[in-house]
């Protein structure tokens, strides 16, 4: 059933409209533009039907500030209004609702109007959701070519980008970085992970394939695959500014080398300086370069993986992350397995 919530300081039409409403959808009720805030952050609404004439936060406020909150933003909004001035309705819309209704409602127009936004809302979600698997296919498809350069196998994206949407589901469990990590950010964090580096590919083949230790200035020329990563993706972002996964993939593929006491490259930033997204993809890459197996090698044992990642709590990896990768570490070892035996299948 779809949650529609309803905003009118009047509270004798805010009823009126509950119940209008209440046989056909899950309603929820706001005296004021603040309680809808709080209402929406608690549990996102399909719709708003918004009044606007109201004190201290009128309509235009409220919707102002929904469409700057990520979260928010793709909310539509109908404003409820007893004002029918054409300077109203022409900045009703430019703020972004979708549609008027004047008061006093009349509850056919208010439940036919609903339904059609809400079919709207539903085909727009749809195409995004479509357009979105498209470009993360085509993504993913070029950052395992990237990482196939380097005798790594293009699984590693895959697998780092599984175990990054793990850690960041339990730290979302744990109630870690709340004001940084909800589910909208680990979305994103999950689908930029697969960047991580994507640098690589200006990295020559001399380097990037050499079978022995690198010497200090083959070192310093690896080293720079973050800082073109993360200029590749600031190109990327600036020519589509509305993919915002981007935004996480530029942080991740220039802080991912970082570590939490600042002995990191390439910017030797420490502690919260290092992105969050760049913390976790940090122990998912490192975790994954120690059980996978290598054309050179043999992958280690999950469990020494797993003491060589608590062995770097609070220096080479964020402790609290590192308290993430400690509590689900049967469930990473198990996904590896997992998406080792899928491979060896294809």
């Amino acid at each position: 059933m779809n949650k529609i919530l309803v905003v009118d300081d009047n509270l004798s039409s805010l009823k009126q409209i509950g119940a209008q409403l209440s046989e056909n959808y899950d309603v929820s009720l706001a005296k004021s533009g603040a309680l809808a805030l709080h209402i929406c952050m608690r549990e996102k609404p399909d719709l708003i039907l918004l009044d606007i004439e109201m004190p201290d936060m009128d309509g235009f406020e409220t919707i102002k500030r929904l469409r700057l909150n990520r979260y928010l933003g793709s909310i539509p909004v109908i404003f409820l209004t007893g004002n029918h001035d054409t300077e109203t309705e022409v900045r009703g819309l430019q703020s972004g609702a979708r549609d008027f209704i004047t008061k006093p409602v009349e509850k056919s127009i208010l439940l036919h109007r609903i339904e059609l936004h809400l079919r709207f809302s539903s085909y727009q979600s749809q195409l995004e959701s479509t357009v979105a698997k498209l470009s993360d296919s085509v993504a993913l498809s070029f950052a395992e070519l990237i990482e196939c350069r380097d005798e790594n196998t293009g699984e590693h994206v895959v697998r780092t980008s599984k175990y990054v949407g793990m850690l960041g589901r339990r730290l979302i469990e744990m109630g870690s970085f709340s004001d940084e990590l909800t589910a909208m950010d680990l979305n994103m964090m999950v689908r930029a992970a697969p960047f991580h580096d994507i640098g690589k590919i200006a990295v020559s083949d001399r380097v990037l394939l050499k079978p022995d230790r690198l010497d200090d200035d083959e070192y310093t020329d690896m080293k720079r695959h973050t800082i073109i990563g993360e200029e590749i993706l600031e190109n990327m972002l600036a020519r589509t500014p509305t993919q915002h996964y981007l935004h996480y993939a530029k942080q991740i593929a220039g802080s991912h080398h970082e570590r939490f006491d600042g002995r990191g490259y390439p910017r030797g930033l420490k502690g919260d300086e290092i992105p969050l997204c760049g913390r976790i993809m940090a122990v998912a890459d490192v975790y994954d370069a120690l059980v996978a197996d290598r054309v050179y090698r043999r992958g280690m044992k999950h469990t020494q993986a797993c003491s060589i990642i608590t062995g770097g709590k609070d220096n080479m990896f964020d402790g609290r992350i590192v308290d993430a990768f400690e509590s689900i570490h049967e469930e990473l070892a198990a996904t590896a397995r997992n998406l080792a035996d899928s491979a060896k299948s294809l």
